[in-house]
């Protein structure tokens, strides 16, 4: 096989990336700033597997997610799927291992997900996501807290101009509920609005047996929406008289965004009554963040009260959103937001000769013992080389390890940045490096 045909034949799997140093640094950089903000909310982190039934994650996934699943028969004759989402694991995981957990119970995870899905821009068959899961509260303020959650990680990365785009399954399926209009058929509508097939789903209502009232309010509803939540709300709430369960959700939305703006929440909105997401176990309040830089959502969640029953699980109300890590990145690098983990000094140490190796060595280890990035030269290269390398790579400075210094118990430190170098005792190297003024 010719060189040309290798590289051919081992390119990434279609779908699938490589991220080179800077681009896997952002990643794991939005993975710990989304750690932190798991901790800070008291969010205690869990690893599910990548793999899983195919029965568990198809059993509410919608009808979209079902079709773009990595499903196939194990050795054991096993139908298994690669997880396309986190909510069915942790909802098994709540269903089984934590039952008798006290609620409310709050745990995140972050990792890789696969669906596929065709390749286009913030759009991959592998992608990565944060998850927050709250579950045993069915409270406004808990779908409240989610919000703030999402607010708070956009904040925090660095994304600017973002909104939310806010619904409630509860209004569609009230409606829908009232007039005896199975729940398969439900899915069915609201799978149709999730891709934007407005169209097909009210055809699809207007061949039920539904009352013209139906009818009626469904088109209404489907054109309600605006920034000002007060006035779509209110707007809502006439159009759905009459059809009580409707009616409590719109309440409850209210309810929730309320809360979230008068905790000091600054986030926009756009309410949307005709709003579907794919996933089929949702049953209240759903939401998913948008920047304009990108058309597509940077994440999504919303309220799931009966999906860890249906797992075997004790009926336990839960709600949860999933942050999509590499989206976010996107986003930011659309906007020209660098990531920045907070700065930290960078020192090399390099040996004059060979014999100093050892002696490199360990000064490196005394210097990284207290949280210091210190790198020891590896290729035998000149000091000068090595210097310029290291100016080129943003190192704050260099150790210059040699036989004379080294025997009278000093070595030469190089102030990368000011381009100035004096000879100090090995003993006091930590103490010049740590200075805070450079």
């Amino acid at each position: 096989m010719k060189e040309a045909d290798n590289v051919k034949a081992f390119k990434p799997v279609r779908g699938m990336r490589d991220f080179l140093p800077e681009d896997a640094f952002k990643m794991r950089y939005a993975e710990q700033v989304s750690r932190e903000i798991a901790r800070l909310y008291g969010y205690e982190e869990v690893i599910t597997p990548v793999l899983e039934s195919h029965d568990l994650l198809a059993a509410k996934a919608g009808e979209e997610i079902r079709l773009r699943m990595y499903a196939f028969t194990d050795m054991g004759g096993r139908k298994v799927a690669l997880r396309p989402e986190f909510t069915p694991s942790i909802a098994r995981l709540v269903a089984t291992k934590l039952r008798n957990a006290p609620k409310p119970l709050k745990l995140f995870c972050v990792g890789s997900l696969y669906r596929y899905d065709e390749p286009q821009q913030g759009r991959f068959r592998e992608f990565w996501q944060a998850n927050y899961e709250l579950m045993g509260s069915s409270r406004p303020e808990a779908d409240a807290e989610i919000l703030t959650i999402t607010d708070n990680l956009l904040q925090r990365l660095g994304v600017r101009n973002y909104w939310f785009k806010i619904g409630h399954m509860g209004v569609l399926r009230g409606i829908l509920g009232q007039e005896e209009v199975a729940e398969e058929q439900q899915n069915r509508i609201l799978h149709l609005l999730d891709t934007k097939r407005w169209d097909e789903a009210l055809k699809l209502i207007e061949e039920l047996n539904v009352s013209n009232r139906c009818i009626t309010t469904v088109k209404e509803i489907f054109e309600t929406k605006g920034k000002n939540a007060s006035q779509v709300l209110e707007k809502a709430k006439k159009n759905v008289q009459g059809y009580e369960n409707a009616v409590i959700a719109l309440e409850n939305l209210r309810d929730i965004l309320d809360l979230a703006r008068n905790s000091g929440v600054k986030f926009k909105t756009l309410i949307e009554m005709g709003y579907a997401r794919g996933l089929e176990y949702y049953t209240g309040m759903i939401f998913e963040p948008y920047a304009p830089e990108l058309d597509i959502a940077l994440g999504g969640g919303g309220r799931y009260d009966r999906l860890i029953e249906l797992f075997g699980g004790e009926p336990t109300p839960a709600v949860g959103v999933a942050q999509g890590v590499d989206r976010i990145v996107l986003a930011t690098e659309k906007q020209k937001a660098a990531l920045k983990a907070p700065e930290e000094k960078r020192v090399i140490v390099v040996p004059l000769s060979r014999d100093m190796l050892a002696e490199a060595f360990k000064i490196s280890s005394l210097i990284r013992a207290k949280g210091i990035l210190t790198e020891t030269e590896m290729l035998g290269r000149s000091a000068s080389k090595v210097l310029s390398h290291a100016d080129k790579r943003g190192f704050d400075y260099a150790l210059l390890v040699g036989a004379q210094e080294v025997k009278s118990g000093k070595i030469v430190l190089r102030d990368m940045k000011k381009r100035e170098q004096k000879t100090v005792k090995i003993g006091d190297v930590l103490k010049e490096i740590m200075k805070k003024e450079r």
